[in-house]
């Protein structure tokens, strides 16, 4: 018995199944059978932060393993699991024999390398978006889990996915609500600006080890505008360091990975054929804050090609109409069809029709009985696929794919014309200079695939 690859559509229908009936796993499977008394053995990459999020549902597991190169945060991890194993170095509490699972709480640079060594050694992942730090971290990752699937369960962290508007948006687009869909635009309103890699600032704090803080990066010396929270910034660490090329991918890593998550949902998307993108002067040390790029996504079974932009800074798509004000709307995606258009206010939840006939009087929302179930809480549904051979609803697949697009778009933004991308082979077209801007370099000693 397989746990042969589950069509998104099908993914619904799946787990009502099997809240209702028995779920018979065959003898010897890998899924839950590692653990006493069926629970998982966890290591805690990252004690805080986004840890937090996490506290609750890991104490219903074992957390085997705390890492965090930082002494002052490691001990709030100390504090909600004393009897877990302490490491400063991921790699040491990965290797730790009793662990099967692992949550990846740490910086963007780690995500792509920890998940890699993971996947190696067959360990469950709940991975913090994104999935990776370029095209070629989230394609390594998203094929390499696509040979194990079988055996092992992923979620990324794009916890925003389980709200019940993710899949009223996704039934109005495929029930027709604004026609044939044309156009689809996602956008963040982040401007965090830095001029450059900030310079040598002392030494690093007592405590924080900012050799593996750096792990694959190319090293650069300490100075706080990476890594503390500033007082004009207060609870911004995860924004210091994204905004430079060695560390994060701006805003189309951060909330786009958010925002875009609702279009991809909904628009069944593939990786596209192409991407282009425009913005201010390139800097070829800080990650643009004022940036479109735009997609070409092929048509599938019951739509056709569609184009799908993603918005960051300054720049923003024109709204279909003249009272709505973008520059209120944060975080928001937009869906434009033959009949109307769908504005999606990310951050309040507000969906607000508009076009040929905005009350939508030709619109038959579906019956109670026929909307998609809810999803629930991300961090259990991982907990129960890596137990049971459930599909999650963010897995490496699904999330590696929607990264794959928009790390794309940075690519196309540092090459300044469009590229032609083939998804089967992971290259660009005719374009040796295009391919080079898929990868990062990396330190010695810190290969992807270890």
């Amino acid at each position: 018995m397989k746990n042969n690859p589950i069509d998104r559509r099908k993914f619904v229908k799946s787990t009502a199944a099997a809240g209702a009936g028995l779920l018979i796993m065959p003898s010897g499977s890998l899924f839950g059978s590692s653990s006493a008394n069926n629970k998982l053995n966890i290591a805690l990459i990252g004690a805080y932060g986004r840890a937090r999020a996490h506290y609750n549902v890991l104490k219903t597991q074992n957390v085997v393993a705390l890492c965090d190169v930082h002494d002052d945060y490691m001990a709030y991890g100390v504090k909600q699991f004393p009897k877990a194993t302490r490491y400063k170095d991921w790699r040491k509490a990965i290797d730790q024999k009793d662990v099967d699972a692992v949550v990846i709480c740490t910086p963007d640079h780690l995500h792509g390398h920890i998940s890699s060594w993971a996947l190696n050694r067959d360990q469950h992942i709940y991975c913090e978006k994104p999935l990776g730090n370029s095209v070629h971290e989230s394609r390594y990752n998203r094929l390499k889990w696509l040979e194990k699937r079988d055996k092992v369960a992923t979620q990324v962290g794009t916890q925003r996915h389980a709200n019940d508007n993710f899949s009223r948006i996704r039934e109005m687009i495929r029930d027709g609500a604004i026609g044939e869909l044309k156009d689809v635009h996602a956008w963040g309103n982040r401007e965090l600006r830095e001029p450059g890699y900030p310079k040598k600032q002392g030494k690093p704090p007592a405590g924080l080890d900012w050799d593996l803080w750096i792990g694959p990066s190319p090293m650069h010396p300490w100075n706080s505008r990476y890594y503390q929270n500033l007082p004009e910034r207060p609870g911004s660490n995860c924004l210091n360091w994204n905004m430079f090329w060695d560390f994060g991918s701006g805003q189309i890593g951060d909330m786009g990975a958010h925002t875009m998550d609702l279009m991809w949902n909904a628009l069944d998307a593939d990786l596209p054929t192409s991407a282009e993108a425009k913005g201010e002067a390139f800097n070829p040390e800080v990650v643009p804050v004022d940036m479109h790029s735009w997609f070409m996504v092929p048509a599938n079974s019951w739509r056709p090609e569609v184009r799908v932009n993603w918005w960051q800074g300054a720049m923003k798509p024109k709204m279909p109409n003249k009272f709505i004000d973008v520059t209120k709307i944060g975080h928001g995606g937009m869906f434009i069809g033959t009949e109307g258009a769908l504005i999606c206010d990310f951050t309040t939840r507000a969906v607000l029709p508009y076009g040929k006939n905005a009350n939508m009087t030709y619109y038959k929302p579906r019956k109670e009985s026929k909307l998609e179930a809810p999803i629930g809480s991300f961090q259990e549904q991982w907990v129960r696929a890596a137990k049971e051979g459930t599909p999650t609803s963010c897995d490496f697949d699904y999330n590696g794919k929607m990264m794959e697009m928009m790390f794309l778009g940075l690519a196309a933004y540092r090459a300044g014309e469009k590229l032609k991308y083939d998804g089967k082979t992971g290259k660009i077209v005719g374009n040796k200079v295009g391919n080079k801007l898929l990868k990062k370099k990396y330190r010695e000693g810190w290969p992807i695939n270890g």
